[in-house]
């Protein structure tokens, strides 16, 4: 049931958060918008119909972290579902790419979920319920040229997800993955500046609202994990199982950055 649960939203500006948002809302859900830009934010909780929240925060800065999911907690009575949404990418060899950068992007994708899951922890421990969805990337499954920083970053939350899915389980807390392909959000003017990538993939690009559905059908569902698209998906376990072949057969198509 979606209908009165509270879901609190990273990276909810703009994206795969601003449709969550939305489509939360319309199903009757209490949705939580956070992010850095609180301009943003309203802009996205003008178009949420119902009760919603709206929290500045930064997933990089550990106290404003512990901070403002605490006082989301505090303001709404609980937190159901803690959407991890939260990231960035930035396409480039390894070569080239800043030590720092590999950093930046670790300290946002990966430890910005550490954090965020660390600070709801306790809510949902003393709830005796919660649920915990990580956005990872079907980049974590499967890594190209010019995403060894990104890649890292999202395989690093694979894991995570996996083993927090196991040792959260005898407290009723669920979590899970959402593993997207390409979508055609923001998230590509900073990862793919010059539109070379989006024109090779416009073809099977995701759409923000396919990849929110699919959410609100994971917090409905309580999957463990959904990869998207479908295709994508079956190319990924065959080539887990056959990776040398696939990259010879493959590797042009797959290496389109």
């Amino acid at each position: 049931m979606i209908n009165g649960k509270i879901v609190l939203i990273t990276g909810a500006t703009s994206g795969i958060g601003a449709e969550t948002a939305k489509l939360l809302a319309a199903r009757g859900a209490i949705p939580l918008l956070t992010g850095r830009n609180e301009h943003k934010l309203r802009e996205i909780a003008a178009a949420c119909s119902g009760r919603f929240g709206c929290y500045k925060l930064d997933v990089t800065d550990d106290a404003e972290v512990s901070k403002v999911i605490a006082q989301a907690a505090e303001d709404f009575g609980r937190i159901d579902v803690l959407l991890n949404n939260a990231g960035y990418g930035v396409f480039e060899t390894f070569a080239e790419a800043p030590l720092e950068r590999f950093a930046d992007m670790m300290d946002t994708n990966y430890m910005g979920i550490v954090r965020c899951a660390k600070a709801v922890l306790p809510i949902m421990q003393k709830q005796g319920a919660g649920h915990i969805i990580n956005v990872a990337s079907m980049a974590g499954k499967l890594s190209t040229a010019k995403s060894s920083g990104y890649a890292a970053t999202k395989h690093a939350v694979l894991g995570l997800t996996n083993a927090m899915r196991t040792e959260l389980a005898p407290w009723g807390i669920t979590v899970s993955a959402v593993n997207p392909g390409p979508i055609d959000t923001p998230f590509l003017s900073i990862a793919d500046p010059d539109g070379t990538y989006a024109d090779k993939v416009r073809g099977y690009m995701l759409k923000p609202m396919q990849v929110a559905e699919a959410i609100i059908r994971v917090i409905d569902r309580q999957s463990a994990e959904v990869d998207l698209p479908l295709s994508a998906s079956i190319g990924i376990r065959i080539y887990g199982l056959f990776p040398r072949l696939a990259d010879r057969i493959a590797g042009r198509w797959l290496n389109r950055k």
